[in-house]
């Protein structure tokens, strides 16, 4: 049987999930489980009720970081965990420092205004609005940038100049900001910019983009 994805694209955390498999080539099934509405006994699947979850035969698993590890484990080429000890550490930490730190700031302060709000639920963009959000870009974002364009230095990759989760975590939420009309500023953060342009334009990640283009991308309107 091959593997059952729960969730929608336009999550973060399913989207990186969606690379995963992309990268490894593997064959799954897609269900686009709304969090908000989910289904009768999804808690069955996912205890906490959030998105991704993953079925695989009998066996069940719930959160990205522990899903994309079990995809690992069970797929191991091409590796998307470094084999050096600290590259591993390494690796997870930035996994870590946008799944706990960038994401639960940007969704909120940024993604749910300016895309969830005017999509799903008929909410205007109003100034109001668009000064909340610009404050949670320059106190909450932009000091991330600071961070991850120092990590990444001139290197093509975060970790062992080799794809790995870390920079599908990084470059996941990404695609959240830039449906929200965000961009990083290529002549603040060179690398970082580049390294985007760089993840988006791969195969695994542009036919995700390609298919939320429709319904999330809110650039027109920003």
């Amino acid at each position: 049987m091959p593997y059952k994805l729960f969730g929608a694209s336009v999550s973060p955390y399913v989207r990186k999930v969606l690379v995963t498999l992309a990268e490894k080539g593997l064959e799954f099934e897609a269900d686009p489980v709304n969090p908000f509405s989910p289904p009768e006994h999804y808690r069955d699947i996912s205890p906490l009720g959030k998105i991704p979850a993953l079925q695989h035969d009998d066996k069940t698993l719930a959160d990205s970081s522990v899903i994309c590890a079990y995809l690992e484990r069970r797929h191991p080429e091409p590796a998307l965990y470094p084999t050096d000890d600290y590259a591993y550490a390494r690796a997870l930490w930035l996994e870590e420092y946008i799944d706990s730190g960038m994401v639960p700031k940007a969704g909120p302060g940024i993604f749910f205004p300016l895309v969830i709000g005017p999509v799903m639920m008929d909410q205007p963009v109003t100034a109001e609005v668009r000064a909340q959000v610009e404050k949670c870009v320059s106190e909450d974002i932009e000091p991330m940038w600071d961070y991850l364009e120092q990590a990444l230095g001139e290197e093509d990759f975060f970790v062992g100049n080799a794809l790995t989760v870390a920079d599908i975590t990084v470059a996941s939420i990404h695609v959240n900001l830039w449906h929200a009309g965000i961009d990083v500023d290529p002549g603040r953060w060179p690398h970082l910019s580049a390294f985007l342009a760089r993840m988006h334009a791969r195969a695994s990640f542009k036919a995700i983009i390609d298919d939320e283009i429709a319904v999330w991308n809110r650039r027109d309107a920003a």
